[in-house]
């Protein structure tokens, strides 16, 4: 593959340049480990308090609310299990809803096979909840609601301080997955009062096996994997010392970039919605109130694996939604839960951008994507029947 114009970026991103220098001296000659009496591998420790410092700045929290984890999903089952056993006995009542990434979902589908009760709330057609539904689901047996900040396929942002005041109101543990918002938006946890947040550094440009979970001061989590002392307790294991310090690089950037990167991602992705409008027919958006590096659109009569494959060898680099449901023949359940016909479904794309990339590779992607829609279309057994 000569080229490669990647707008994948919800699955993963390019590690910062930056990040990748500040991780290179812990894989190779400060390897010692944290957790040692001597000064060669104890004064790692004082890498690992840095990074911490820049997460919670990037979320402003304070630094000692910052457990590193593994990734997202650790996180989010760390924050959901955690406030079940919390909630103690009695509050056996978990409230998501049905666009949640798998992390989330596949906790609620364990919890209910353990005989919990979980609630999973529907979206309307442009993605977004009804806020009085979800506090008219919450009752005296609900230990935890959790709700996204961002949808991972569709963009689609969700009011989470709003939520979050209002599951409080009730006396219930709150929890957002903000893996999809981290470090592309402003995340305030001193006006959002959520006592979980998850975060996974590879999706703004730190490494893969890096996570936070943001557990407010005062909260006695318990911990989700247990051995040594690493984290306080919270989470055992000898750090990825790498894979923090570049979170902790990846976070101060973001800080420093995020107004202009948010800016000029939604330039690039509004001129790609547009000219994909304009050039192809039947063609439609799915969700409002989006990330601005994101785009969802659904081509009817074709389905997604034929246009990525034909994307792919222009090497070209999409997807048709969460690349941790990739494989599964199913349409995404985002777009089922939001309403949209299976048709328009199983034709959903997904680009998704992010600071690294240009205005000469969307000019590439409007020039090759047409051809594709109209070739396939020419050849699709469903855009016959309808001629």
């Amino acid at each position: 593959m000569s080229r490669v114009v990647y707008l994948d970026n919800n699955a993963t991103t390019m590690v910062a340049p930056e990040v990748f220098e500040a991780m290179k001296p812990f894989l190779s000659g400060r390897y010692g480990n944290p957790s040692s009496f001597h000064s060669f591998g104890g004064g790692v420790r004082r890498d690992i308090d840095r990074a911490r410092e820049q997460a919670a700045q990037l979320l402003n929290a304070d630094p000692g609310e910052i457990v590193f984890t593994g990734c997202g999903t650790e996180s989010d089952n760390a924050a959901l299990l955690g406030a079940l056993e919390l909630a103690g006995p009695a509050k056996r009542h978990l409230v998501i809803t049905r666009v949640e990434h798998e992390a989330v979902l596949q906790v609620g589908h364990y919890l209910k096979d353990k005989g919990y009760r979980v609630t999973e709330l529907p979206v309307d057609r442009s993605g977004a909840l009804d806020l009085d539904q979800l506090l008219d689901s919450i009752a005296d047996d609900t230990a935890v609601v959790s709700v996204m900040w961002a949808n991972n396929e569709t963009g689609v942002l969700y009011p989470v301080r709003q939520i979050a005041e209002a599951v409080k109101s009730k006396g219930v543990f709150f929890h957002t997955d903000a893996v999809q918002a981290g470090g592309k938006i402003p995340v305030d946890l001193n006006e959002v009062p959520a006592d979980f947040l998850s975060l996974s550094g590879h999706k703004f440009h730190a490494s893969k096996g890096v996570g936070v979970l943001f557990v407010r001061r005062g909260i006695k989590l318990p911990p989700y994997v247990r051995g040594g002392h690493q984290e306080n307790g919270m989470r055992a294991g000898t750090e990825n010392v790498a894979g923090i310090v570049g979170l902790g690089v990846a976070a101060e950037l973001a800080l420093k970039t995020m107004t202009e990167d948010y800016r000029r991602e939604g330039r690039l992705r509004d001129k790609l919605e547009k000219g994909i409008l304009e050039s192809c027919s039947n063609v439609y958006v799915n969700g409002e109130n989006r990330l601005a590096n994101t785009l969802n659109v659904s081509f009817e009569f074709i389905e997604s694996e034929a246009i990525l494959l034909m994307l792919n060898d222009l090497g070209i680099c999409t997807s048709s939604g969460s690349a941790c449901t990739s494989g599964n023949l199913e349409p995404s359940h985002v777009l089922r839960a939001m309403g949209i016909p299976n048709m328009l479904a199983y034709g959903s794309i997904r680009f998704s951008l992010s600071r690294y990339n240009t205005e000469e590779e969307i000019d590439y992607v409007l020039e090759n994507l047409p051809p594709i829609i109209d070739r396939l279309r020419e050849i699709s057994p469903f855009a016959q029947r309808i001629s």
